[in-house]
Order: structure tokens, then sequence, then C-alpha cells
């Protein structure tokens, strides 16, 4: 779903509400479409997400960390110039359009007061971000259009600032009943959430949909068959509450408990609601997952590349030689035949191609002898077709040793792929991708994936996610293998616990004691909950994770970073909780 008009309404409502008088401490871009302004306000620090993407367009407060470049982008360094330290003056939607103001006192350069205005165009494609003086004046644009974009409207700095072009729909907050019923009167047959949606701004079709429901029990009722005065009743009921900023933001959940709809109202038509405490919060439920997916799929696109083709690759190698393995079972048959010939060498001569032997281990009750029909080399003597059988049975042996030696090899490196693949959707940040660039590059994969230089900055420590159980006891997840290999190897005493979920590739979790009594069982059901939540199994209802002493592991001997082995341990099965895990993380 797209965020409409109405939805901004509730997010402008929750920003004047909480940041009006805030001041700017600190500006981030953490990604190219993305600006983050950390304000002071006077209930603490809050983060303001301002997200101008094609794809995700949205604004409003998170908790979500994002990770920073080391140089901030030149859009970034002109909104610091012009807005650190700044003050929210005034919160404005233009219009009930998906355009929002933010209004700033700052100073100029010189030292004097004057006003500054961020506006957040959430349309789309066409959405944007950009930074005006006080009279409107254009200083800087996070997406530049000029005449070969766009010969209706051009963004950039040093023009006035203009509001899109308006569209041909009518603003629904100021629409009487008399205009309302006289423009339903000429729907016809059209479904009336259809006729909504192409005649009002900023309504999107579940919204179109929900009004249509509440005044005749349906979503796709004809216009015609609707009556009238009920449909504007509901109609000037919702947008009335957006007049009076009384907003009821709420998920839609599908049977497996996911997102699949929101708004800034109870969605009636649907079963399964759930009720958020502001819509920014709301927001942070409803993109956090997808804006993780879609940073790691757009800057690892090489890494997953690499992986697929390396699994298919192995996947292949692994087929063929284990049916190679199946031929050289008949290495026995090759020394049968061997032995055969030399026990009847007697009766063989040079120039025979396909002779009769008795086996003299095949006894059978009558007192004869089974025979069997051996294939021979004419050009050779009997004694040396005898050699020729066993050279054989020697070479499938060996080769029977090597191909089980290879595919040991191949099932640990697919093994290891899937710690990689685990890792990818484990990944939040560009720090977290870079160190499994670097792990590959470890493993041998140097020449084929795309590494950033480090010039002057050395091997960095890896990083990790860090928790606070409800015990008091810290809680440290690695995301990757390096992670792994850091946080169990480096950080760990011999006597805190480790958690892996069991049988899977997967996070290692610690839980470290520092001193303290062993943890409550509710503890240890929080770390086991992480270690299913970062795993494969991630989304399973039940998930078994096998827990033990740091002292009870060992690496693994030639193994790849983070794989370790254990014979004692414990076992808990748990239902991990995603928000109450999520509340639990140190930021």
């Amino acid at each position: 779903m797209a965020l409409d008009a109405g939805f901004l309404a509730a997010l402008a409502a929750e920003i004047e509400q909480v940041a009006l008088g805030a001041a700017i401490e600190k500006i981030h871009q953490p990604e190219r479409d993305t600006v983050v302004l950390l304000l002071r306000t006077f209930s603490g620090g809050r983060r303001l997400l301002i997200n101008a993407g094609s794809s995700n367009p949205r604004i409003g407060f998170t908790e979500i960390p994002l990770e920073n470049p080391q140089n901030p982008p030149q859009f970034c360094q002109l909104l610091r110039k012009r807005l650190s330290g700044a003050r929210l003056a005034a919160v404005r939607q233009e219009g009930f359009e998906r355009v929002l103001v933010l209004e700033w006192d700052t100073r100029d350069e010189m030292g004097f007061p004057t006003k500054s205005r961020l506006v957040a165009e959430m349309m789309g494609k066409y959405s944007n971000l950009i930074l005006t003086d006080g009279e409107g004046k254009i200083l800087a644009v996070l997406r530049p259009v000029d005449f070969t974009t766009s010969s209706l409207r051009q963004v950039l700095p040093g023009m006035r600032y203009e509001l899109p072009p308006p569209q041909d729909k009518r603003d629904p907050r100021k629409e009487c009943k008399a205009d309302f019923l006289s423009a339903l009167s000429g729907a016809g047959e059209r479904p009336a959430d259809k006729w909504i949606t192409a005649n009002y701004l900023g309504i999107s079709a579940v919204l179109a949909r929900e009004i249509v429901y509440r005044a005749s029990g349906e979503t796709d009722t004809p216009a015609s068959a609707l009556d009238g005065g009920a449909l504007y009743r509901v109609f000037h009921t919702v947008f009335g509450d957006i007049a009076e900023k009384r907003f009821s933001p709420c998920l839609v959940l599908d049977d497996a408990e996911h997102p699949r709809e929101y708004a800034f109202l109870p969605l009636t038509q649907y079963d399964k609601l759930r009720f958020v405490e502001s819509p920014s919060a709301l927001l942070d439920m409803w993109f956090g997952t997808r804006d993780r997916e879609a940073r790691v799929k757009q800057r690892a696109t090489d890494v997953v590349r690499l992986v697929t083709s390396a699994r298919q690759r192995i996947t292949n190698k692994l087929s063929l030689q284990r049916t190679e393995l199946a031929e050289s079972a008949a290495g026995e048959t090759y020394k049968r035949m061997g032995d055969l010939i030399v026990a009847n060498c007697y009766a063989l001569a040079r120039g025979d191609e396909r002779v009769t032997l008795t086996d003299y281990e095949d006894y059978r009750e009558d007192g004869s002898f089974g025979t069997v029909e051996v294939a021979l080399d004419p050009r050779l003597s009997p004694t040396a077709n005898a050699q020729r059988y066993y050279k054989k049975y020697n070479k499938s042996k060996t080769a029977k040793a090597e191909l089980a030696r290879q595919i040991a090899i191949g099932e640990a490196e697919l093994a290891y792929l899937d710690t990689v693949e685990t890792a990818l959707a484990s990944a939040e940040t560009p720090t977290d991708l870079l160190e499994i660039r670097e792990e590959l590059a470890r493993a041998g994969y140097a020449s084929r994936v795309r590494m950033v230089e480090r010039r002057g900055r050395g091997t960095p420590t890896p990083g990790f996610a860090e928790y606070r159980t409800s015990g008091g006891y810290r809680v440290l997840c690695g995301k990757n293998n390096l992670q792994n290999e850091h946080i169990t190897h480096k950080i760990a005493t011999k006597n805190d616990f480790w958690f892996h979920v069991k049988g899977m590739p997967g996070s290692h979790v610690v839980m470290l004691l520092e001193g303290k009594a062993e943890p409550p069982a509710a503890d240890f059901t929080e770390a086991a909950s992480i270690a299913a939540i970062f795993s494969a199994a991630d989304g399973a209802p039940m998930t078994e994770v096998d827990y033990t002493l740091i002292r009870h592991l060992k690496r693994t001997p030639g193994g790849k970073p983070g794989f370790v082995i254990y014979h004692t341990n414990w076992s808990a099965t748990v239902t991990p909780d995603k928000e109450a895990i999520a509340r639990l993380r140190v930021k």
C-alpha cells in the first residue's frame, strides 16, 4: 500500500505534537534517498526519518538503527550547513496532497534570524526532498529535475519552489453534501470506490473501499446501488476526523500474522486488525524489514549472484561425484574376475575374447560349481588379463576413497554457503555486508567479490548486535561468520553461555555472565529466541535451540570462520516473539 494523504496528515499531527520547537542536533544521510534528523525535543532525543525514494517514500519518527557513511553526501552537507541548530517552527501539509512542509527557525551566515523550509514530497516515483529559504528559493534538492526530465515542472537550486501540478480532483475535506450527491448521481454502474479515488484527492484504494464498506456492508458496491446520504455521512465523518486530528493507526494482518495493509483509521472490512500507538511506529513495523531486505538486495547483488552460482556449481559437481561413487562399487566385481582368471589360468590361451570359467566359490547343492562369463583382451595373455582386472579394482578402490573425500568437501562447502545466505538475510548495515565480502575473500572468492578499499583503516573489529535481557544480562549476536568468530572466541569467557539453532545455519548468540550468577529461565528463553530469529528457522512456530558453556566449544579443524563442534549441550524449544525481542535490543 502507498502512503496516502490521510496517513500523511496523521504523521504531520504527530510531528507537530512531539517535535514543535525541537532543535536539530545532527543530520545524517544513511542512504541515497534517506535523511535522518536527530532532534532534541522536550521529551528527549528523537530521530525523524525522511525517505524520498521511489519505492517506500515516507516521513516519521523511527527507532530502527541506520548506519551512516564515512563521508556524508553533498546534499547532507548542505542540510548541515543550513539547518544545524535550527528549531522546528511549523508543520504544514499542502492542501490534501502528499506534500509536507517543515518550517525551521535558523540563522544565516551573518547570524541574523531567518526561515528555512524542508519540503518532503511523498509521491511515489516522483518523491523528492527540497530545502528552500523563507521566500521559497530552492537552496538544495535531493533529486534535481531539469527540462530533460520534466517539461511541466523543474526543481533546481536557484529556482523558486512551486507545488506539483494540481490534479483535476476535489479536496474531500471541503466537499459539501449537495456537490457530493450531484457528482455521485453521474457515476452510474461504476464501482463506488473507483468513483471516489477518481474524483477526490489523496484517497488510497483501501480507504475508498473502507468508506464504501461502512456505508453498504460491501466493498464493491456500484454507485447506483448506494444510498447517497449514507455514503456522504461516512465520507464526511472520515474527513472530519482528519480535520480534527483524530487518528487510530492500524495494521491488517494475514493468517501468518504478517502485515498486509495499513491505514490511519480502523479498516473494518478486514477481520484481523492490530492497533498501533502512533503512525510512526506503524511505519517502522511496515517498512523496517522491507527496507532492510531492499538495501541488502541493492548492495549485495554481486554477492548473491556469486553464492547462487557457487551453490549451483557445487551441486552439479556433487551429483556427478555421487554417480561415479556408485559406479566404483563395481570394484569388487573386477577383483572377482581377476581371481577367476588366475584360478582357471591353465584352461586359457592368448587370443580368447570371452570365456566361461568355473567359480569355485559358488558351490551348489548338487555338488557342482557355478560358472561366470568373463570378457578378455585377446591381445593379452591370461596372466596379463588378470592383472588388467586387478588394476581396475585398485583404481576403483582409490577412486572410492577420493570421491568420498571430495563429496565431504563439497557438502561442507554447501553448508558454508548456507551460513553466508543466512548472514545476508540478517545483514542490517553496509558494514555487515562488507564483513561478508571480506569473509568470502578469505574463503577464496576474492577475485569474484567486489571489495571496498580501506586505505589506512587496517582490519576493523567485527560488529555485532547487542541485547539486554529482562534480567539485565548482556547478549551478543553475530550476524555473519566473522562476527560469530569474534564474539565466541574473542569476547566470551569459558563460563558464558552459547546458543545456536539446532541443525541449521544461524547466528552465534552469547550470554555474558560478567561475574553474575546463573541467569533465570526467562533470560535463557530470551537468548534462545534471539538465536532462533537470527537463523534459517526464522518464522517457524517452534524452534529447537542448543545451548552450552563456551568451554565446551572447539573450532572445527581446518574449518571456515564461525564453525564449531560440541558434544555437551542442553536444548530448548522456543516460540520467538519478535516484537518483545526487538525491545531488548541495545540501540
